[in-house]
């Protein structure tokens, strides 16, 4: 199998079916999640991670060269501040990490930090995070590329280090511009730009997008403003869509006020009960690069990707010369209509 020159990430959750992944579409997987427990230390606590990570391995025999990465934190993850909190806490965090990675044989070490130096949902935050992240980040390379060196990984083979990034006040909190030097690349979660907070329809993951409407371009640019190499970022898209209801009839629905949120549909639903089917039509808005479904009875709106997002957004990474594309998270496409689109036209 060539080299692929972009990486094509998915994360993968305890409700994949991970027997059914296509390992040779994929570079890497980072497996969600690991947690950080209230003593700093880095922690598989559910039940069949093991097992799953068991059977991601075994998707080398499909693709050997297809990395398996343990991701941490994720949404509502607490306890990142007390391991970043000091020298000894983010030594204590790192060696758990290294420990992980020699019991599970992984690839590398993804961390979600969601986010540091913001309120979450109860989750502790300092205002010394934004220090603390650089600094945890650099103990992790050193030990990374240490163990590396150790067991003789070069090139390709060494152990990776990646971090999930948002925009806009994201890069009030951290040090984008100092930190990038230690990961191998960042992950952009160019998505969730509106949901059960909107107060108006909109695109949750739109390509473009016009003020006050954040967009995947809005936030790669604000990488690359950073110093950023190009080739470090990752784009990241949703394989789910999200729903409101009472919305105003104007313009198909979209950008208009709303009574309620209904809630998120995995892209299997939205392809079997949704898009062209039971009153919802699909449409295309040429600005933002997005498609979205309008159902003029119900009056309800839907936001997701389809196909041709995907096949943009893959073609806005080349492009603009960026690393690849991630997405989460792989249960809601078993069928992998869009994985099989981004690594037809990344491939």
């Amino acid at each position: 199998m060539p080299e692929s020159r972009y990486r094509i990430i998915a994360y993968v959750h305890r409700r994949a079916d991970i027997y059914r992944i296509s390992a040779e579409k994929l570079t890497h997987i980072n497996y969600a999640f690991g947690k950080v427990s209230e003593d700093g230390d880095v922690i598989v606590d559910e039940r069949n991670a093991p097992a799953h990570l068991s059977q991601l391995q075994a998707l080398k025999a499909k693709n050997p060269k297809l990395k398996v990465i343990l991701s941490i934190g994720g949404w509502g993850a607490d306890n990142f501040s007390l391991a970043a909190f000091n020298a000894t806490t983010r030594k204590r965090f790192a060696a758990g990490a290294i420990a992980l990675i020699k019991r599970f044989a992984l690839d590398g070490l993804d961390l979600d930090w969601e986010y540091p130096g913001q309120p979450g949902p109860g989750i502790m935050y300092l205002a010394e995070d934004k220090e603390n992240f650089t600094a945890l980040l650099k103990t992790l390379r050193e030990q990374l590329d240490a163990l590396s060196d150790e067991r003789r990984r070069t090139g390709r083979d060494r152990y990776t280090l990646s971090i999930a990034t948002a925009g806009g006040v994201y890069f009030q909190h951290t040090e984008m511009d100092r930190l990038h030097p230690y990961v191998d690349w960042i992950n952009i979660m160019a998505y969730d730009f509106a949901g059960d907070w909107s107060k108006t329809t909109t695109h949750h993951a739109g390509l473009f997008g016009l003020i006050p409407y954040p967009s995947a371009e809005g936030f790669v640019k604000q990488h690359l403003a950073a110093g950023i190499p190009s080739r470090k970022l990752v784009l990241g898209a949703p394989l789910y869509g999200r729903a409101w209801c009472g919305v105003r009839p104007t313009n198909n629905g979209l950008h208009q006020p709303v009574e309620d949120y209904v809630g998120g549909f995995p892209y299997s639903v939205l392809v079997r009960d949704y898009i062209d089917r039971n009153g919802f039509k699909r449409h295309w808005d040429r600005s933002a690069h997005a498609p979205f479904l309008w159902n003029s009875k119900s009056g309800i709106f839907i936001t997701y990707e389809d196909p041709q997002s995907m096949r943009e957004k893959a073609t806005f990474v080349k492009q603009h010369n960026l690393g690849g594309v991630m997405y989460w998270e792989h249960s809601e496409d078993p069928d992998e209509i869009l994985l099989t689109t981004l690594y037809e036209t990344l491939r």
